[in-house]
């Protein structure tokens, strides 16, 4: 079985063409099984095919001439210039955070969907954008409910988390992990990293 860290690069590879065989077999199988990589590659998918809608501009044969020719002379280096060269790396990463920051914006925005994850749901009841854990009834694990309401009147095992949510604990109500709300986008943002993290990590 594929992880989510065997499955960065191969979904790369997909977008550009070059997976093939056994492997692009296996990577289908974890984009159905793994909501995590799955939107992921949507959202790869999708700035692959905004950036392959570009129309590639000519330039014309002095327009180099002409653009070296309006230049001032060289003065003086630029400091912050020669820090970027000097730190390649990190200018790298600031740049990667960037592009996380605003395709985790976009997620945000886009998403308004209820969403329910966890690795034990069958005494989960759903009714509309409520999700309910009735009373006499344990889901072992995390459980994560998004842009919906939580109402625990049992027990979770594991972590609760919130995100764009209500949450009503009743008294009956027993957690044994941390419960998180996640309400503004910056909040989810971190938590999204943190998920991605984790999920490399593994």
């Amino acid at each position: 079985m594929m992880n989510c860290k065997e499955a960065l690069p191969l979904i790369h590879e997909y977008l550009d063409g070059d997976l093939q065989g056994s492997d692009s077999q296996r990577l289908k199988e974890h984009l159905i099984s793994c909501q995590a990589c799955h939107a992921l590659f949507k959202q790869l998918e999708k700035t692959d095919a905004m950036v392959r809608m570009l129309h590639p501009v000519k330039a014309s044969d002095t327009l180099t001439a002409q653009i070296m020719s309006g230049l001032p002379r060289a003065k003086k280096k630029n400091a912050w210039m020669e820090w970027i060269r000097k730190h390649p790396a990190v200018s790298v990463a600031i740049v990667f955070a960037t592009v996380m920051f605003g395709s985790f914006m976009s997620m945000w925005n886009d998403d308004t969907n209820l969403m329910v994850k966890g690795n034990d749901l069958q005494d989960v009841v759903i009714q509309g954008d409520t999700v309910i854990v009735p009373k006499g009834h344990t889901v072992k694990g995390d459980l994560v409910v998004q842009r919906g309401k939580l109402r625990v009147e049992g027990d979770v095992t594991g972590n609760l988390i919130v995100i764009d949510g209500t949450l009503n604990l009743a008294s009956t109500a027993h957690i044994s992990g941390q419960v998180t709300q996640v309400d503004e986008a910056l909040g989810w943002i971190w938590y999204k990293i943190g998920e991605f993290v984790s999920m490399l990590s593994r």
